[in-house]
């Protein structure tokens, strides 16, 4: 859960900081694991299939119960505002999706103090209209997130892997950090050493240099 919390909300990020800047988009499955008491985010991402395209989208969330069989409104979000349409969920959902435009493409909702009762399907639905050049085209996007809600979180395989796996590469890191600065150490000293001997060599010849010189003079 943790690994995956990670990948999602890099990828949110990613897409929020991305659609200031008019650039790609990466869609990533929600979690589905909520701990009851705790906030937590239902991720729904939505990408355009082509960027240079002017559109805008709103976004929708449903809800179904465990064990039921329809689904019941439970959020709207039409830039700039957002609504909670069920008395269950009133004060505890918060949009968490693209902010300051039309374009949307992040449809993320965080639902607050999750209880047992919200476990089951919320559905996000994305109706998004395409401007183009001779007509206005409207897409519409389904997705659904399983969710389940446990007393205390509980901590998956790869992500005791990805933990591991993170501080052994810190620890690489160290090393190898730690190894160059060694190595540059000796060829620092390698290289004064040497010149320390080149200087004293020379001037070893000019003092020899100098004896002869006075020698010679002494001769005449």
């Amino acid at each position: 859960m943790v690994s995956q919390k990670v990948l999602f909300l890099c990828s949110l990020l990613s897409i929020l900081y991305v659609s200031q800047c008019q650039g790609g988009c990466a869609e990533v499955d929600s979690l589905t694991e909520a701990v009851a008491g705790e906030s937590f985010m239902l991720g729904c991402i939505s990408c355009k299939r082509r960027e240079e395209v002017s559109a805008s989208a709103t976004v929708d969330w449903y809800f179904r119960p465990l064990g039921e069989q329809s689904f019941y409104h439970v959020f709207h979000y039409n830039f700039p505002t957002s609504a909670i349409l069920h008395e269950d969920f009133q004060g505890r959902l918060e949009w968490h999706g693209t902010e300051g435009t039309r374009d949307v493409q992040v449809g993320a909702i965080y639902i607050h103090n999750v209880t047992f009762n919200d476990t089951g399907t919320f559905r996000c639905i994305f109706v998004r209209t395409l401007y183009l050049s001779l007509h206005n085209e409207v897409v519409t996007i389904n997705k659904d997130v399983e969710l389940t809600v446990v007393a205390q979180a509980n901590r998956e395989l790869t992500a005791v892997i990805s933990e591991i796996m993170m501080y052994v590469l810190i620890v690489i890191l160290q090393l190898w950090m730690i190894g160059i600065l060694v190595y540059c150490y000796k060829k620092i000293t390698a290289e004064m050493e040497v010149r320390e001997a080149r200087q004293a060599l020379q001037s070893q010849d000019l003092h020899v240099e100098s004896k002869d010189n006075c020698d010679g003079v002494h001769l005449d």
